[in-house]
């Protein structure tokens, strides 16, 4: 399955590994590492994680509280629309296509 990201997750996956190294050296790569696990194991079983509306389904990251937004696209494309802190308000994000 190939993976496409929204344009705004970069800018997030920015702030989220600048805001972790500058609280200590390297956990910043460290997030970057995570999420690019979960997205391979997003891409490999997209049906598995929850529903959350419509064709979107969200999947938590296992060491940091950041959550994941997604959808399935056609049967070969995952798009990544959303990486939010867990405890910012839920609806941000989700109108992402």
């Amino acid at each position: 399955m190939r993976v496409e990201y929204h344009p705004a997750v970069e800018a997030e996956l920015n702030e989220i590994r600048r805001y972790y190294e500058e609280r200590s050296p390297g956990l910043g790569a460290q997030f970057i590492d995570e999420f690019e696990r979960q997205v391979l194991t997003l891409a490999a079983t997209p049906q598995r994680w929850m529903v959350v509306a419509g064709d979107l389904r969200r999947c938590l990251l296992q060491r940091f509280p950041y959550v994941i937004y997604f959808r399935c696209v056609g049967g070969d494309l995952l798009r990544v629309t959303v990486v939010r802190h867990a405890r910012r308000h839920p609806g941000y994000g989700r109108g992402r296509t």
